[in-house]
């Protein structure tokens, strides 16, 4: 129990929903992550400013907490393709499930959209399923 952070994770997730309504009350955007990052990859997406804005915000915020020793200090006993990889994958992924659990699992859950219930129950349930092969069924 020496990572539980209950009012550290309050506020977190409360910043999180002021900015994505934030985002959409003043800029109409939904705070989905990999469409805005694939917005930024697009020729003819429009508002790469905002865009390339939020991005920085999410890297400064980090960078941020980070210093001033408030961040998480992740520990990741992997090899660097490896994790290029698995982003790869998780990137491919957004696209085909048609958003991430930014934009479904907080937004679209706040819109009562039915697509996001189901995209944000296989996100989790594949979470769920994932960790569990690795701690039991994989060693």
């Amino acid at each position: 129990m020496d990572t539980f952070t209950p009012i550290a994770s309050l506020a977190g997730g409360a910043l999180i929903g002021l900015a994505a309504a934030l985002l959409i009350v003043f800029n109409g955007r939904i705070a989905g992550i990999s469409g805005i990052a694939a917005g930024l990859l697009s020729p003819q997406a429009g508002g790469r400013s905002w865009r390339s804005l939020f991005l920085l915000g999410l890297i400064l915020g980090a960078l941020i907490m980070n210093r001033a020793g408030l961040g998480a200090q992740p520990a990741i006993d992997a090899p660097w393709p490896l994790i290029a990889l698995a982003g790869l994958l998780v990137g491919f992924g957004t696209r085909l499930g048609g958003g991430c659990t930014s934009g479904h699992g907080v937004c679209g859950l706040a819109r009562l959209s039915l697509r996001s219930l189901v995209a944000t129950g296989s996100f989790m349930g594949a979470g769920m399923a994932t960790v569990f092969l690795m701690r039991h069924g994989l060693g």
